[in-house]
């Protein structure tokens, strides 16, 4: 759990309700990654075991093998059967796992959160950036929120430079629960649905 969203919002009763349909059919994200099931656990375990991806994300398990995978894939199964959670996953024709995608939603804000590690040898080749905004498009437009959030912890640069230039505004530091009960300082950027529609006009 955290503060996010710090922009909150109450939307209708007919977009909570579309937001939370739209949850529990999604299947995949943007034509980029699907739905992660149960027997994904160990090529996503494989993934998250280099802690050069795992470690700065404050929202996957302390300890990172099949079983807690397991569970944390299950976990975003439940919370996609109520509306309020995804999991996606991006595969490798040999069935290995580049990337994943955590969406927490909010229906009764319209607003989620969308966080994800991808490997390292798909860095810095700005296929990040595209996938970014590709999700970012899909969330409003196929989900229906009207406010995204994103934490990175203090010293992530690089996605506080990405943030910043897709027109994410910077909204200052929180204090993040792990799951472990810890807490890490993060800090938060929002975007609402109005801004991209401009942001998209302009460009």
């Amino acid at each position: 759990m955290s503060d996010i969203p710090l922009t909150r919002n109450i939307t209708s009763k007919q977009n909570e309700t579309h937001i939370r349909n739209a949850v529990k059919v999604a299947e995949n994200l943007a034509g980029m990654a699907r739905l992660a099931r149960k027997e994904d656990a160990v090529a996503l375990t494989t993934l998250l075991e280099d802690p050069n991806i795992s470690d700065p994300i404050y929202t996957l398990p302390k300890q990172i093998n099949v079983n807690t995978i397991g569970q944390f894939i299950e976990d975003h199964l439940e919370e996609r059967e109520r509306g309020e959670g995804l999991l996606m996953i991006g595969t490798d024709d040999d069935g290995s796992v580049h990337a994943y995608h955590d969406l927490k939603i909010w229906p009764h804000w319209a607003a989620c959160e969308l966080g994800g590690g991808i490997r390292q040898d798909r860095q810095n080749s700005g296929q990040g950036g595209a996938g970014a905004l590709r999700a970012f498009s899909w969330l409003f437009e196929v989900i229906g929120v009207d406010l995204i959030c994103e934490t990175a912890a203090l010293d992530n640069i690089r996605t506080a430079k990405l943030l910043d230039r897709i027109g994410f505004t910077y909204k200052g530091e929180i204090r993040s629960t792990l799951p472990d009960g810890g807490i890490r300082p993060s800090k938060v950027w929002e975007l609402e649905r109005s801004n991209w529609s401009n942001k998209l006009e302009s460009n």
